[in-house]
């Protein structure tokens, strides 16, 4: 019997999880500690049970936006949706609620699910536009709708309330103000997670989004001339060290020192979502669990 012989195809796969589980470099920071410190952490790549998400797109109506949109629901598979907690879910800039599930998200929780490893939870996603979940145009409010409407169409579908946002991108900036304005509502959300936050540390960078009228407004929103104004929140975020965002994200990180922070290899894409969409859902289970 001669030696045993591997495709190109084969030996390229082995290669890319040696890769894969090569150790990194992130930054975690945490209430009890006072400075950034690096870690050697290493990226696991675990086996998937091959379970599918549930996926469903419906059509409502949003005075708040007065227009229709589209509600996405992520959700493990089979799981019933009496009473099912769900974290609203924030798409990114250019994005709609069909594309907000980055980084396999969707599939990690269905996956983490079915090998019960974290309780049964959801997502929510719904179309936003490209304001920061801001009311940028007279009229078209997305964060009144995520406050005052989407409660409401979770309960006529029998789900629970939401316990948690998440937000990539533009909606990390989202994500971040809808603690905020829950905090200040006296209902503080349970978890924010925010990944690749939308954070920009001069206001001729924000002006080319076009998403706020002049510096002011958008000073009056941004997370990080607010530190503390999310309340009791737990807070996870998550960024590339080459993402465009990586800046402000530290410095919000060392001002807020919240449970989670991390900061590893990656930049501003899929391929860096796919690393941490699996501790983001480590994270979010646990207060999934307590809103059972």
């Amino acid at each position: 019997m001669g030696e045993p012989r591997y495709s190109r195809r084969t030996l390229l796969a082995a290669v890319a999880v040696v890769i894969a589980t090569a150790a990194g470099t992130a930054v975690h920071v945490s209430a009890h500690r006072t400075t950034e410190h690096q870690i050697a952490t290493t990226d696991r790549v675990a086996a998937r049970t091959g379970v599918e998400p549930a996926i469903r797109f419906e059509r409502v109506y949003s005075a708040a936006r007065r227009r229709e949109v589209t509600l996405a629901f992520f959700t493990p598979t089979n799981a019933a949706p009496r009473g099912l907690p769900m974290s609203i879910l924030l798409h990114g800039l250019h994005g709609n609620a069909r594309d907000a599930a980055v980084g396999d998200i969707a599939e990690n929780l269905a996956d983490a699910v079915a090998k019960g490893s974290v309780p049964a939870f959801g997502f929510v996603a719904v179309d936003g536009g490209d304001s920061y979940w801001h009311e940028n145009v007279p009229g078209d409010d997305p964060m009144r709708m995520l406050l005052d409407e989407v409660p409401g169409w979770l309960h006529e579908r029998g789900y629970g309330d939401p316990f948690a946002v998440t937000g990539v991108s533009m909606g990390g900036f989202g994500a971040l103000v809808y603690a905020r304005r829950r905090a200040e509502r006296g209902d503080p959300v349970t978890a924010t997670a925010a990944i690749s936050p939308g954070l920009m540390t001069s206001w001729p960078e924000m002006a080319r989004r076009r998403a706020f009228k002049d510096e002011a407004e958008w000073a009056a929103l941004d997370p990080l001339r607010h530190p503390r104004s999310t309340g009791p929140t737990a807070l996870g975020l998550w960024v590339g060290d080459r993402d465009r965002f990586a800046a402000g994200t530290r410095r919000f990180i060392r001002a807020e020192r919240p449970e989670v922070g991390v900061v590893k290899p990656g930049g501003h894409d899929d391929s860096f979502y796919r690393k941490i969409t699996p501790d983001v859902i480590r994270f979010l289970a646990k207060y999934a669990k307590k809103a059972v």
